[in-house]
């Protein structure tokens, strides 16, 4: 059930629109359900609706008038609510929604239980799934109501309400989500032939600027050069920069002005000094020339990507909560750097995710400092021509999306869970089809079956838990292929089979050989250890006992089965 909340200065405007059954099509049968004394004239019923609406009127605002001659009265005096079920719930009686009035307004503050001097208020069901609710905030004895935070005092009312009635249990966020176009930017847009208002747009360009830039200097550029962008930025006294305000050129008030957002309008974290504090903590990039054995920005981005997933299992929120700020901004400029066909799927991708990458946790963003950093040099470097790279890439995007999901859910973040689960629908429709091409490579370059006999008895030895899954797996020529190319670069394929198990996440896996060919093909870049490398190796190994996996990382909740990847 869903609450909205507005205030107003005309009484008499909102009960005449509440009981209007000519220009508002779904007002059938408009009549009170409740009021403040059970006793209000309900225009609704009765013969003579004039003279009855005019009753009801001077009841409402009795105490206004009273207050206004004393100069006490607030300006906008009317307080109105609206109470929309979801189109899933069964239909409630008057009895019901009457009950769901008078503990919205007791929450609220409007009228407190068992206070006799509480606001005078009636409750209008005018349609089947919603009631409004019209009150006006002079109290009895004539102060105004105490009604502060409003909207969340009723949300945590109702979300008690729809368990007790049954109803549909609506995701409640925590007032971390960016501010919703209203209803007059979504009708702009659509006069306009934009497919989304100037505040989602905008909101995508600084994100993709943040995601993009190392410094606010070079933030403010980026967005200066944008097309069909305006940029002013506003400074302290001092000279200092304040802030920014950014508003679309195509977007424009009756009076031919720009309609300006400031970076806290859009969302919360891009306001100036969160961005600052964001670009203050991305790892600097080398100068000079490139070292040849040092790896690609992609690899490092996905070595980086990869370890988040084991962050989100440590008890520190503030790091976890910077990994998946920072994997947001890889998402955020990933389409710039895939091919045409998959960059719808990704752009949806980053868009749903953007609701995950907030949470009342405080992110510390230091700690991904080597994931941001990676993310700038794949922007400064060309993109990869082989889809092998970014089928990679993406097979551990879906994992730290599960992984996101997971965290969010053990700490009630609903709006974020269902954030993670709609990015997944994204990225994994995206991963299927930049995987095809390159598996459907490897496959064809399947090793004679002596080897394939080998490598069965390497898969065994490494991950017995996985192997006939792994076995059966379409994609198992793949992998075999990736081994042993592994193999003839000097790779001992067992020990890279194991430390591909070692990054976790295979009891997620549907296809579990996909996710293991990725592994090996990108752990076979790596140099080949030294002879004595590898005898420490497996000193080591030998000594160390071996631990079972966390709990939340070999298995989902029950509720989370869909998520399971490949």
């Amino acid at each position: 059930m869903i609450a909205k909340i507005s205030s107003g200065k005309d009484t008499a405007g909102l009960i005449r629109y509440l009981f209007d059954t000519k220009k508002a099509k779904d007002h059938t049968d408009p009549h009170l359900v409740a009021s403040w004394d059970g006793f209000a004239p309900d225009p609704g019923r009765t013969d003579d609706f004039t003279a009855t609406k005019k009753l009801l009127v001077a009841d409402l605002d009795l105490r206004v008038k009273q207050a206004r001659r004393l100069g006490r009265a607030p300006e906008r005096h009317v307080w109105h609510c609206s109470l929309r079920a979801a189109t899933t719930d069964r239909h409630l009686s008057d009895e019901e929604w009457a009950d769901i009035a008078r503990r919205v307004v007791a929450a609220t503050g409007i009228a407190p239980q068992d206070d006799p001097d509480g606001c005078r208020w009636v409750a209008v069901r005018h349609a089947p799934d919603h009631i409004h609710i019209a009150a006006t905030k002079v109290r009895g004895d004539l102060r105004t109501a105490r009604h502060w935070n409003d909207y969340l005092t009723a949300d945590r009312e109702l979300a008690t309400i729809e368990k007790e009635y049954g109803l549909f249990q609506v995701t409640r966020g925590d007032r971390t989500a960016a501010k919703r176009p209203t209803r007059a930017e979504q009708e702009k847009a659509r006069r306009q032939g934009q497919d989304k208002p100037a505040r989602e747009r905008l909101r995508t360009i600084v994100r993709t600027a943040v995601a993009a830039t190392t410094s606010t200097e070079e933030f403010i550029r980026l967005l200066s050069h944008t097309d069909g962008m305006l940029v002013e930025v506003v400074y302290f006294p001092s000279g200092d920069v304040r802030g920014y305000k950014v508003a679309s050129k195509d977007t424009t008030t009756a009076d031919n002005e720009p309609v300006w957002f400031s970076g806290s309008e859009l969302a919360p974290d891009l306001s100036f000094p969160k961005i600052q504090k964001r670009l203050e903590s991305t790892a600097p990039q080398s100068s000079g020339r490139p070292d040849r054995h040092r790896a690609s920005p992609w690899h490092q981005a996905a070595a980086s990507a990869e370890r988040i997933p084991r962050h989100l299992d440590q008890a520190d929120g503030e790091a976890a909560q910077a990994h998946l700020a920072a994997f947001g901004e890889v998402l955020d400029v990933l389409p710039f750097l895939a091919p045409h066909a998959l960059r719808p799927r990704l752009q949806e991708a980053a868009a749903a995710f953007e609701r995950a990458t907030r949470s009342r946790v405080q992110a510390e963003h230091h700690h991904a400092r080597a994931l941001r950093g990676a993310v700038r040099a794949m922007l400064r470097e060309p993109a990869p021509r082989d889809g092998n790279t970014l089928a990679m890439f993406l097979d551990v995007a879906v994992l730290v999306v599960i992984a996101a999901a997971r965290w969010h859910r053990l700490r009630h973040h609903n709006q974020q869970v269902a954030a993670a689960h709609q990015t997944l629908l994204h990225l994994q429709a995206a991963y299927d089809q930049a995987a095809a091409a390159p598996l459907a490579t490897l496959a064809q370059r399947r090793p004679p079956q002596q080897t394939v006999d080998r490598h069965i008895h390497h898969i065994r030895r490494a991950v017995p838990d996985h192997a006939e899954h792994i076995i059966e797996d379409p994609a198992f020529n793949a992998l075999t292929s990736a081994l042993t190319k592994a193999e003839a670069a000097g790779h001992d394929p067992e020990r890279l089979l194991q430390q591909a198990a070692d990054q976790r996440a295979l009891a997620d896996a549907h296809r579990p050989a996909r996710v293991l060919t990725w592994r090996i093909q990108r752990l076979s870049t790596r140099p080949v250890p030294s002879a004595r490398a590898r005898a420490a190796q497996a000193r080591s190994t030998a000594q160390r006992p071996s631990a079972p996996l966390h709990p939340a990382a070999t298995a989902l909740p029950p509720q989370s089965t869909q998520d399971r990847r490949h």
